[in-house]
């Protein structure tokens, strides 16, 4: 098990004996990646073409950076209704996402989910579902399926403070524990469950993963909005699920900048201070990643720049075919019916 000051400890380590260029370009790739995504949403949603609620994690892309690029390919993942910056960050398809915020035909849940119902199996990203901590028992039946095959893959749930009081949260806890899955738990605190802080909805003074390591799950603690300490903590959490240890936890630390569901931002509305969100804002992991790149590496305005311009036209692209695609025929289609 790891504490939050170890694990900043091993971050520092790990900076100071690498890790490579390569590794360090590519979390700011994917930080970059999920935030400018993101950020054209919240340009486009006014002219409320987009109908599907959206929820996003500007502010809080670290978790889901850091732990992609501590994953092998073949590896899988599920989260829920804040999924944009996991599903990007095991390199989905972009297009396939836009029309589905779109509801057009070619989305990755062929129009019919919208933003909270992601999907692409073949980048091993097996789905997201809007009901907090329903996918938890999900991932653990995806992660006892690879136990059971021999397969050597590890499953990542990740999920908000706000699962953490669920019943399926506890009782996949003691269930992964149990069989010794190779499943990774995220827990991405960032202190509200909607409107609610953690103090009137959990106990002071106690850590969620305080509950993991109750169940006898080795846990991790840490900075959430440091892409770097966030791979660190996720490269021992996955070696050890990967060895045969059993599930591992990660409570990692960051805050949403926007409102709960919606493109605006909310601190007039009284639920949390300005103070608090610009005490957070100043902790932005991008710009913390690229002060970073610029002293470790001498990345200079240029780098940044060309960067950005690749995205940018790589996201409008995909902006572009959403709006011109067909929507669906038929929306009661026998072939998405179970009996």
């Amino acid at each position: 098990m790891t504490s939050a000051s170890a694990a900043s400890a091993g971050s520092a380590a790990a900076l100071a004996n690498g890790p490579d260029p390569e590794l360090l370009w590519r979390l700011y790739r994917l930080m970059l990646y999920v935030r400018l995504v993101e950020e054209k949403i919240v340009a486009l949603y006014p002219e409320q073409q987009m109908r599907c609620p959206v929820h996003l994690s500007i502010g809080q892309e670290a978790p889901a950076a850091g732990v992609a690029a501590a994953l092998r390919p073949g590896d899988q993942a599920m989260s829920g209704h804040r999924s944009h910056g996991h599903y990007l960050a095991m390199d989905a398809d972009l297009d396939g996402m836009f029309a589905e915020i779109y509801g057009k035909a070619p989305g990755c849940a062929r129009g019919r989910g919208g933003s909270m119902h992601l999907i692409d199996r073949a980048k091993g990203f097996l789905g997201a579902v809007p009901i907090v901590g329903s996918t938890i028992p999900i991932a653990a039946g995806a992660a006892f399926t690879s136990k059971l095959r021999g397969d050597g893959k590890v499953t990542v749930i990740y999920l908000g403070d706000g699962a953490a009081e669920t019943g399926v949260f506890h009782e996949t806890l003691n269930f992964a524990a149990l069989k010794k899955l190779p499943l990774l738990f995220v827990c991405e605190n960032n202190l509200y469950s909607v409107y609610s802080p953690m103090e009137v909805r959990q106990p002071l003074g106690r850590p969620i993963a305080g509950i993991a390591r109750a169940h006898g799950v080795a846990t991790w603690e840490g900075d959430g909005n440091d892409a770097v300490a966030v791979w660190q903590m996720a490269s021992e959490a996955v070696e050890a699920c990967r060895a045969g240890h059993g599930p591992a936890f990660l409570e990692l630390a960051t805050y949403r900048w926007r409102e709960h569901c919606g493109p605006n931002f909310d601190n007039d509305i009284g639920y949390r201070t300005v103070e608090e969100y610009e005490t957070w804002r100043a902790r932005d992991p991008l710009a913390r990643h690229k002060a970073l790149l610029q002293d470790r590496l001498g990345a200079d305005d240029a780098a940044f720049a060309a960067l950005e311009g690749e995205l940018q036209a790589r996201i409008d692209a995909a902006v572009a075919k959403a709006k011109a695609a067909a929507f669906p025929v038929d929306t009661l289609s026998p072939e998405d019916c179970y009996a």
